[in-house]
Order: structure tokens, then sequence, then C-alpha cells
């Protein structure tokens, strides 16, 4: 059985203040209580702005046990200039060296939109892409459906990267539910299932969703079923809206413990 770290999408929220961090808590103390309820987190400002060496050391001085998982910059994954975005992968890659060096970074998440579409000159640029971060413990998520097919499972396993297991509203335009590995770390992202906000203009009503007890018994047998072929299982809720995110997590690390005690019965 892999090793099965739970946590959640970002962690820098004021509306976190009162329903997670007590009331008075500065932005500056947020990571260290974060740090008190959860072994990881997935790190999601650098896809807004690309980050800083300085800034990601100081982070992981704050918190030693903390690992992390962090997002790829805007840029490489969304609007991606063909001319420009080897500079942009360089410089972020520059910028997760304190967390490579520390040893406390398991995955860099490269997640594309819907608009990525499965075309050739798509499929090239991923390639490339991949071709030039070798080193590092990357994770794909396709937004679109056309990307599940078996020639990607295999370019993936053959690169030892990631394809992320997704929970999110069941739509017509959703990509599958698909628990594939193809490589050592498996990764899963819970955005919820609002299925009415979900294309709405309120960004931030889409992730307004919280996840009944039911649903997380399901979802623990999709992590156990990733956990039985694979090293390391990060699991990260995004359902962030009034501190859901971190309910729900805390909630799936008392059944995960509660099914691991079952089993060793």
């Amino acid at each position: 059985m892999s090793t099965i770290l739970i946590g959640t999408s970002g962690y820098s929220y004021t509306e976190w203040v009162g329903p997670v961090y007590p009331k008075g808590t500065k932005a500056e103390s947020y990571l260290d209580y974060y740090s008190t309820l959860f072994p990881t987190v997935e790190l999601n400002f650098s896809y807004y702005r690309m980050p800083k060496a300085d800034q990601l050391q100081a982070m992981h001085a704050k918190s030693k046990s903390l690992l992390f998982s962090i997002k790829a910059h805007e840029s490489l994954t969304h609007t991606i200039d063909t001319a420009q975005w080897r500079t942009a992968a360089m410089t972020f890659r520059q910028a997760i060296t304190p967390l490579l060096e520390a040893e406390v970074l398991k995955a860099v998440l490269l997640q594309f939109p819907s608009s990525f579409h499965y075309e050739p000159d798509r499929r090239r640029y991923l390639d490339a892409l991949l071709r030039f971060l070798p080193d590092l413990p990357l994770a794909i998520e396709f937004r679109n459906g056309q990307w599940y097919n078996n020639r990607t499972l295999e370019a993936l396993r053959s690169r030892q990267v990631t394809l992320v297991a997704l929970d999110l509203p069941a739509m017509q335009s959703s990509p599958p539910m698909m628990d594939v590995i193809t490589a050592p770390l498996a990764y899963i992202r819970l955005h919820g299932r609002n299925e009415k906000s979900w294309w709405g203009s309120d960004a931030a009503s889409r992730y307004d969703y919280l996840y009944s007890e039911k649903e997380l018994v399901a979802i623990v047998e999709r992590i156990w079923g990733l956990a039985t072929n694979s090293r390391v299982v990060l699991v990260y809720f995004n359902n962030h809206r009034r501190g859901q995110a971190v309910q729900n997590a805390l909630s799936l690390q008392k059944l995960i413990l509660a099914k691991k005690a079952q089993d060793e019965k």
C-alpha cells in the first residue's frame, strides 16, 4: 500500500479566517496553521504569478514538515507563446529549485484547459515541454476528454508522467473520471460537483460544494484503487469556498485511517 497524502488546493484564503483559521489570524500565519492540519498542500498562486525561489524557500522554512505540489504558471498551459515558452519554463524551473533541493516537492501540476485540444500542434508542444522538464515529478490534468486515449496513456507511461485523476461534475462536456496509473505517483484533484455553476461567469461559485459522507466513502475506494499500484497518492480538495475543502479533507483523513484499520484486522 502506498503513502496517501491529503491536503487542499491553496491555503491562503481570507474567507477561511473563522471557518478554518482562528479569528484574527494574519495572512503570514496561514501556512503555519495549515501545516498542523495536513501533511501536504497544492500551491496554486504560481499559476497566476510566476513564483520566485526566495519566496518558496521562505514557505518551506515556515513549515519544515510540509510537502508541496505546485501548479505550473499559466504561460506553460493556458497562454502559451510558441516563441517564449522555453524561457518561461526555465524561469519556473529555477524558482522551484529550493523545494527540489529540500526534497519536499512531490509534484508539478500541468493543468490544461478544455480549449487545449488533442491536435498535432498541441501534441508536439506537450511532447517538447515534457522533454524540456525531464527531471521534474510532472502530473498532467486534462480538461478536454479527447486526450483520454491509449496513445496518450502510453506516452505518459513511457515518460513516467502522472495522469491526474479528476472528480468534478458529471456533464457531457466533462472529461472522464478515469483512475489510471501512468507513473509511481498517483494524483487526484477533487473539484466538487457543482454542475449548475461549473460553466458560469462566477469562477468562485464553481468550487462552492461540500462533499457528502456517502460521496467521500466512494472517493476512499477510488483512492484505494490508486494506492494499490503506486508509491504515493496525492489527494487535493479544490472546493475551497468557505473552507469546505478543509472540512472534506479532514473527514477524508479519518475515513482513510478507518479503512486502513479495517484492512489490517
